[in-house]
Order: C-alpha cells, then structure tokens, then sequence
C-alpha cells in the first residue's frame, strides 16, 4: 500500500547525460531517486514525464512516485526545502504535491511545450544555452514553414531512426520563432514528442531560412516520413522543456492510500489550464 506523489522540478542539463538513469553517465534520476531515498527513505525510482537528452535543460519537469509515508502538506514542503539541499546548484525542486492513484507523470500530460534558443551575435552570457548561427535568416519564410506543423501529422521525417514507438502522430498546438533582443527563440506545443524531434525540425527550418530548403521543400519533406531527407539537428544546448500541463482531476488535498498492484487507471486527458510554479516561484497558468 503507498501513497503517490508528484515532484516539480528544474534542471540545467549541461553537466549530465539526461533524465534517464544510465550505467555510464550522471542523470538527474539518479540524484533525485538518491536524494529521496537519503531524506525519506524511499526505494526504487521516480517516473518522469518524459525522457531529455544529454545536455537539454528543463524548466519545468515533473515526475511521481508512490511511497508508503503518508505526507501533510507541511511535511511535503519540509521534504522540498531538504531535498534542494541535498541536491547540486543546477537541480531545483519546486513543489511536492499529492495526486490520485491514476496520476502518472507521463501518460496524465495532456501537452509539453519546448524552446529553442539561438545566438545572433557573441554572447558570454549565454553561450553555454544557446545555439550561435551567424548570416542572414528569413525569419518570415521560417514562421510559413512552422505553420505547417500544425494540427496532427506523421512526423517521422523528424524522429530519431530505429526509435521503438507505436506511432509518430503528434498533435502540435504552437509553432513560432519569435526575435527577443539578440536572440531568435522558436517555441513549440504538442501532446507528445518524438525522440531528437524538436532538434531536427529546428535544423530543418534554419536550412529554410538559409535558402537552403523552399517552402514546397519543407512540406514534401513531412510527406516523405524519410529522415534523411530532413535537416540537421542542432547541439542539445539551445533546448528547453518549459512546460508540461496536467489535468486539475488528477491532483488531490491530501495523499490517497492505494494498492500499486491494483491495476489503478491512469487519468488523462481533460484539462490542459493547470496552476505550476515557475522558475521564478510565482504560479502561472501553461
């Protein structure tokens, strides 16, 4: 019998081989499955929304877990405040919560957003986050192409290859470069995402505005379900999960004791205006 919990946390992914634990590299799993098994004596592994590679960041990544303590909400910000002791300067934790048995990290997200960043000149700041592409870019012709995106589509033209899905249908709700300063930013919203997906469409969409790949192009490109008739995938670095909505029927006042061989139905699906903190602290509506 145990109790299911969700964590909301925020990583910079620069030092680590990804969210999955593997036998070679430090990931942020394993800091986090160490650090609730140190503090609270948890055994096994959290389950996260989703899997980032090595050198993507996150600013909002949930994942749960279930464990036999039953938690007060005072007890659950207490575990918050030790674990972020506990854990290195580029790994955050933002809330614990509750959530009903059927709550899964992965399978409840109704949609994850994205962010790539790119340089357009020389940055010390933020070189470390961001992709630096030097030459002219016809912004306008890229935003056309991203429009393309949109609504649900094969996309196995974007899709790492020999990657074991049912499907490459994704549903994506945004697609858009915007120009902040000196930098060129392309957001992206979908109900799931396809492994080096995100990478690839954004290296195929710098190729558009290059020159380099005609609008016609970029569509006969997503016919053709033919990666390598796609562009490049830009460095992991300019990537950033920055969200990640839930429906509001899967959270609860308090934890719910359940049996995990129960064969509990995982909730999905209904709501995608959820209340999360952001990496500012403040609550905001993805």
């Amino acid at each position: 019998m145990a109790y299911r919990y969700f964590i909301q946390i925020a990583y910079n992914g620069s030092a680590y081989g990804g969210w999955q634990i593997q036998p070679n590299a430090t990931t942020v799993q394993e800091l986090i499955d160490s650090g609730l098994a140190a503090i609270s004596g948890f055994k096994g592994s959290v389950t996260g929304c989703g899997r980032t590679d090595a050198g993507v960041s996150a600013g909002s990544f949930f994942a749960h877990y279930d464990q036999e303590e039953f938690f007060s909400s005072e007890a659950l910000l207490q575990l918050a405040f030790r674990l972020n002791r506990f854990l290195p300067q580029d790994i955050v934790v933002y809330e614990i919560k509750p959530v009903l048995p059927g709550g899964h990290a992965r399978y409840s997200a109704t949609w994850r957003e994205y962010e790539y960043l790119i340089l357009r000149q020389k940055d010390p700041f933020n070189y470390h986050h961001a992709y630096f592409v030097h030459g002219d870019l016809d912004i306008e012709k890229m935003n056309i192409c991203s429009t393309l995106l949109l609504g649900r589509t094969d996309f196995q033209c974007f899709s790492k290859v020999n990657t074991q899905v049912n499907n490459y249908l994704c549903d994506i709700k945004v697609a858009k470069w915007t120009e902040p300063d000196h930098f060129l930013k392309f957001t992206i919203r979908a109900d799931r995402f396809l492994r080096n997906m995100v990478r690839a469409i954004v290296g195929t969409l710098l190729d558009v505005g290059r020159g380099k790949i005609s609008i016609d192009d970029f569509q006969r490109i997503i016919d053709s379900h033919d990666r390598g008739k796609a562009g490049y995938s830009v460095p992991a670095k300019g990537l950033k999960l920055t969200g990640v909505g839930y429906p509001e029927e899967i959270f609860s006042d308090k934890p719910v004791f359940f049996s995990p061989e129960g064969g509990e139905k995982i909730i999905s699906h209904y709501y995608t205006d959820t209340k999360f903190h952001n990496g500012s602290g403040n609550e905001t509506n993805k």
